[in-house]
């Protein structure tokens, strides 16, 4: 066990670094934040930042020399900067498991090896796997082009309707390793984080049924409006990648749910979650505080869900109004029963960029669905479906 009053590492000073280091402290650990940007959002708030590249051999020797466990807060940190830290602290995840979930390619591949479904789909590797997908990847087609690799928030993927877009999707792309998937009629989306721990004890969270805008996630709706037994699958499927994997840390897997209750998954995210953050308000225990647990070695906590709720997220568009700078209006939003804002210190707002979010919570799912569309009414955000 790392004892409270060490000190923890986190790579990435976004967000989720930054609800880390607040769930670390909580806990009496001081936190280290390894990340390049001057102005990181983690960094403002964790005792200490090292601004350097991830992949920074010195800046990963002084992270590991200082703290006695790091872990990470973005799936496209390099693999082999983990190796390092891992050659003198506790590392969670580890690398072996990052480099699964940073390649849809092995996603799928290893779900698969889990028993599980994934949406049909072809390798596409070079032009002459784009000339075959051409000629015989006709069923998958209306479809979606991926990267394999460094694709998030709807990054690194075009919609292809025929075989004659696909040369240029690819090449719109860089024309790097891809994976063409099956446009799929969906029900809906939904996600389970899930936390493992050293001794191989877990917990996963309720389920949230996701909106996405954009490829963006606009909103979460917890519980999930799925059967339960279908819920039950779906933690199940998570828990199973997990112990698969011998993941320690927090875990996302993102399912889509076809109309005949088919369960395929869709990604998974080696960290907590967007969709995970409604358990901040609405859970005995946060998908960061278990984060912290993971790495700390010690038991997760709680996962009861406190209340129904709903997560809104705010984007930099809201900071805008006719092309020019605004504030949106928190003071109306703080008024609504429920509601906890969550801003994430980002000084620059920009169209399409997590400035923060809102989770609204309940007595019962069209209570907090109800506060939620009146804060959605206060800021101007179309409500969740």
């Amino acid at each position: 066990m790392i004892a409270p009053g060490e000190w923890l590492g986190v790579l990435g000073g976004g967000q989720l670094g930054r609800m880390f280091c607040m769930a670390a402290q909580t806990l009496g650990y001081r936190v280290c934040v390894l990340d390049p940007s001057r102005d990181s959002p983690a960094g403002a708030v964790a005792e200490r930042q090292l601004r350097a590249e991830y992949s920074d051999a010195s800046a990963l020797a002084k992270l590991a020399g200082l703290c006695q466990g790091v872990t990470t807060e973005f799936e496209n940190v390099p693999a082999q900067s983990l190796r390092q830290l891992a050659n003198q602290c506790v590392v969670s995840p580890r690398a072996d498991a990052v480099a699964v979930a940073q390649d849809r390619l092995l996603e799928k591949r290893y779900a698969l090896d889990c028993g599980l479904e994934v949406a049909p789909h072809l390798r596409i590797a070079n032009a002459r796997d784009l000339e075959g997908a051409a000629e015989h990847g006709a069923a998958l087609l209306p479809g979606v082009l991926k990267s394999a690799r460094l694709g998030y928030d709807g990054k690194g993927q075009v919609r292809v309707a025929a075989a004659g877009g696909l040369r240029p999707a690819w090449e719109s792309l860089g024309g790097v390793e891809c994976v063409l998937e099956q446009w799929l009629a969906i029900e809906r989306e939904v996600s389970v984080v899930v936390c493992r721990c050293l001794d191989g004890s877990s917990a996963t969270f309720p389920v949230a049924e996701n909106e996405h805008r954009g490829g963006i996630l606009a909103s979460s709706i917890v519980p999930a409006r799925i059967a339960p037994a279908l819920a039950a699958r779906a933690q199940a499927a998570a828990a199973t990648i997990a112990e698969r994997l011998d993941y320690v840390g927090v875990l996302c897997v993102e399912f889509f749910v076809l109309h005949d209750a088919r369960l395929l998954v869709n990604e998974m995210a080696p960290r907590p979650h967007n969709s995970g953050h409604y358990t901040i308000d609405a859970c005995v225990t946060s998908q960061f505080e278990q984060q912290v647990r993971a790495l700390a070695g010690l038991a997760p906590g709680d996962v009861s869900l406190l209340a129904p709720a709903v997560m809104l997220n705010l984007l930099g568009e809201l900071w805008f109004d006719a092309g020019r700078p605004r504030l949106p209006n928190f003071e109306a939003v703080l008024r609504v029963p429920g509601a906890a804002l969550h801003l994430y210190g980002k000084r620059e707002a920009r169209r399409g960029r997590k400035m923060g979010h809102v989770t609204i919570t309940g007595d019962s799912p069209a209570l907090a669905l109800a506060r939620a569309h009146e804060v959605c009414e206060v800021l101007g955000l179309a409500p969740p479906r």
